[in-house]
């Protein structure tokens, strides 16, 4: 029964952790003694029950949803981080700098198993495997000596978000769903909640492989697994933070939808004074992160929301951003939100000056930063948005032929939140080292459980409920295809937003794209003409129409 802790949690941006994150900001805060933090008091330790998942604690010290501080200082103690010249934490996850795919499973048993759309992405594990996983997670983590235990939430709907625990050995990975899930607002909250049964506990061992992962059907020794109806996820042998993330948003977006709520891959922001609501769908790499931390409006989140009844919520707490070739004039919210002790940069390369190099991208393409929503100037406290009059899908068009931005019919929106084409980007996946053109429905297939057409009925439900209307922008390449034409420049994407946010392009001319039937704006402010044609910005029109015809 979470009725307590609920009414105890609040939001969290009246969190004490809200206040030593501004402390510490303005030098008013100071390093803590990592001799003084304190272990979860017993009360706390016995009503976690982490035997009850197979977790002995033992003799280890088990630490209970530490502040940014607390977990600064201990991550510095452990020497699991370096700092940056401004003080952010910086983590190396090396070999798995991206999502594996191919290593996730579902339990294929119980309720859940006649809803998950099963094949190539939903994999199916039996449960006598997940059980040999869930043995090794639980006997690693027994043996670690020292555990960090989060308690929180995903969703800030009251009424549709979940309670998650998740059990790491390493403090960052404490950090990293400190920041990305919802922690609770106090103390006495998190200590409320820990006594409260999770909906999804998440056993966190990267440092262990399975040596029989051949004879337990798994494609490699890592593994991601959850089962669904026991609320239980083991990770092991990739200590990528994202695993965590996803498998989380993956669980609600099974469940919401089965009870009318539609769980999205999107981003979303509003009008500080109409409230107008906007969401922008798009993989990882298609600018999600980026258009939706406008200056002019309040984000409230930038990859994963729910739509229900009440109108649009966040799932998380935080920002998870790509770093590479990170720009102060371009993005300048993102980038001013890379700041101690909340923000925490991944995989990225440091100067000899301590500073940090967002233009390397030897390491990986996939360089991120996680910060709490606070980091952002222009949030909203609530995590929440009205219906949304906008829709945005987002392609990152590798081919170079389609236009910056289009108007669609409701028919042709369906289509392509079902297509979902783009393109998958360098280092968002182990293996991804130039953009490869992928179909990905819903904009989220490897995390969407459910048949892509019980999330579009949905979609179509409640856009013509609420009179959204739907418009595709391309942030991919112009004047040719990948390797010969260049990457939308972020000024003209920006531009096709404000003009679809303030309503302008429903003023515009417009022309009918070829083949596609799309309604292609002429002219907008801030935009050269040239651009919104496609073609004209291409130095061999038959090259462009071949291409185009080879797309369709």
């Amino acid at each position: 029964d979470l009725s307590t802790a609920s009414g105890a949690v609040g939001i969290l941006f009246t969190s004490i952790q809200f206040e030593q994150d501004m402390a510490a900001a303005a030098g008013s805060g100071s390093e803590v003694d990592v001799k003084s933090i304190p272990t979860a008091p017993e009360a706390v330790l016995k009503s976690l029950e982490l035997e009850r998942w197979g977790v002995k604690v033992g003799d280890s010290r088990v630490f209970h949803n530490l502040d940014h501080g607390q977990i600064r200082a201990i991550m510095k103690d452990r020497k699991e981080a370096v700092a940056i010249d401004n003080g952010t934490m910086v983590v190396d996850t090396a070999p798995f700098c991206g999502r594996s795919p191919t290593d996730r499973f579902w339990v294929k048993e119980g309720p859940s198993a006649e809803h998950i759309d099963w094949g190539s992405i939903n994999q199916p594990i039996e449960r006598s495997n997940f059980d040999a996983l869930h043995k090794l997670s639980r006997e690693y983590l027994s043996k670690s000596g020292t555990l960090f235990v989060f308690d929180g939430f995903v969703g800030a709907s009251e009424a549709s978000r979940i309670h998650v625990r998740v059990v790491t050995e390493l403090v960052w990975q404490h950090h990293f769903v400190t920041n990305m899930f919802r922690p609770p607002a106090t103390p006495e909250a998190a200590a409320e909640l820990a006594a409260a049964k999770p909906d999804l506990v998440i056993l966190n061992s990267c440092g262990v492989t399975d040596p029989e992962w051949k004879s337990h059907g798994l494609n490699s020794e890592v593994f991601v697994a959850v089962h669904a109806d026991e609320g239980l996820a083991v990770i092991g042998g990739t200590s990528y933070g994202g695993e965590m993330k996803k498998g989380a948003f993956s669980l609600m977006n099974l469940r919401c939808p089965l009870k009318g709520v539609l769980t999205m891959h999107c981003s979303a922001n509003k009008d500080p004074e109409s409230g107008n609501t906007a969401l922008f769908f798009g993989l990882s790499g298609t600018g999600k992160t980026t258009l939706s931390a406008d200056p002019k409006r309040l984000l409230i989140g930038d990859d994963e929301h729910g739509w229900d009844d009440h109108g649009i919520w966040n799932l998380e707490g935080g920002c998870y951003a790509k770093t590479l070739n990170l720009d102060p004039e371009a993005e300048p919210d993102i980038y001013n939100a890379i700041k101690a002790p909340g923000a925490l940069l991944e995989n990225i390369k440091i100067n000899e000056d301590g500073s940090p190099d967002y233009a390397d991208g030897s390491k990986t393409q996939n360089g991120r930063v996680s910060y709490p929503l606070h980091h952002i100037r222009n949030v909203d406290p609530e995590s929440k948005g009205e219906h949304p009059s906008v829709i945005v899908f987002l392609t990152c068009d590798a081919t170079g032929v389609l236009p910056p931005v289009s108007k669609l019919t409701a028919g042709q929106a369906q289509y392509h939140f079902l297509s979902g084409y783009t393109a998958k980007v360098a280092g968002t996946e182990r293996g991804i080292k130039e953009p490869v053109a992928t179909f990905s429905h819903c904009f989220g297939a490897a995390f969407m459980p459910l048949h892509a057409t019980d999330y579009a009925k949905l979609l179509a439900e409640k856009m013509e409920k609420h009179g959204a209307k739907a418009y595709l922008i391309n942030t991919g390449w112009s004047g040719g295809a990948y390797g010969v034409g260049h990457r939308m420049k972020i000024k003209v994407t920006r531009a096709c937003v404000d003009a679809v946010l303030n309503g302008s392009i429903e003023k515009a001319p417009t022309t009918t794209f070829p083949i596609f039937g799309l309604q292609v704006p002429t002219e907008l402010p801030g935009v050269e003409g040239k651009v919104l044609d496609p073609k004209s910005t291409w130095a061999d029109g038959a090259a462009f129409d071949e291409q185009l015809a080879k797309l369709a």
